[in-house]
């Protein structure tokens, strides 16, 4: 006859359950010595097996999601960042915009932590469950591009479109050609109102027109990419810099603000309260 114990080593082995295995000797001395239960025994050994196994599914879905190195709200200093309302960002980290489908927009200046927060969020959606995917602007367009040339550019956007939350970064660090944005607006078409995203930008919106170089191309995608919104706007110095800001010049130093326009008239609809525009979100 097989001793229990030795049936219970080899149904952990066959189930692949190896942290179980491991901790198998430790809990059984401790329900040995009457410090646990049976029942408490059990969920001890599920719940191991259960922590290794969701560190693991966590670890690929960053890699896979392109969110390495890990960046939390946990490590951001809000302290250096006073124009930010720390409660503001925890309540989006709790992820109610990704069920909404919304557009969650962060506008500053360089170095001021933009690209942490759309990292962290994007961290805690993984966390959570979500599939979460994050490019620049840069590495989308030429992605994009590249599909088109090669006849894949339908299944290059739903690649794209199938994540819950798209992160895409440094807008405006780069001019776009009129092609570039063209495709770009087909992405964000594809994604509207069916898939939440994240936009990091040094420009305001008053500057996409020259960043895509394409007016018309610029204003159909805020009337987008505005309509379901949050816009999160960072002012003051750079974070990275802040150990050298004797190196920064003074007006560099200043408290720039990257003031947002109304979004654009959506067509066919007269602007209300005489031309005053709201952001639903």
């Amino acid at each position: 006859m097989i001793p229990v114990t030795d049936r219970i080593r080899q149904s952990l082995v066959s189930l692949h359950m190896a942290r179980a295995l491991e901790t198998l000797d430790q809990t059984l001395s401790q329900l040995e010595r009457g410090e646990i239960s049976a029942i408490e025994a059990i969920d001890a050994l599920l719940a191991e097996e259960l922590n290794l196994r969701e560190g693991r599914r966590i670890g690929v879905a960053l890699r896979t999601a392109r969110l390495m190195p890990i960046k939390t709200l946990e490590s951001f200093d809000f302290s250096f960042q006073p124009s930010l309302d720390r409660n503001r960002i925890m309540a989006l980290a709790q992820l109610e915009f990704i069920k909404r489908a919304e557009v969650l927009h962060f506008l500053g200046p360089p170095g001021t932590g933009k690209s942490h927060l759309a990292t962290a969020i994007g961290v805690a959606a993984v966390k959570a469950g979500r599939s979460v995917y994050r490019c620049s602007l840069a590495e989308l367009i030429e992605a994009l591009t590249k599909a088109e040339r090669e006849g894949r550019l339908g299944e290059k956007i739903r690649f794209y479109a199938r994540a819950s939350l798209l992160i895409v970064d440094e807008i405006g660090y780069l001019p776009i050609t009129s092609g570039g944005a063209n495709l770009f607006f087909q992405l964000v078409n594809a994604r509207y109102e069916k898939g939440a995203m994240i936009l990091t930008s040094n420009r305001g919106f008053a500057e996409w027109g020259e960043i895509f170089g394409d007016p018309v191309v610029a204003t159909a995608l805020l009337d987008r990419l505005l309509h379901h919104a949050v816009v999160v706007q960072i002012e003051g110095a750079s974070y990275r810099l802040r150990h050298h800001a004797d190196l920064i010049p003074e007006h560099t130093r200043s408290h720039a603000t990257i003031t947002p326009p109304p979004p654009p008239k959506r067509r066919g609809r007269p602007p209300k309260n005489g031309g005053a525009h709201h952001m639903h979100g």
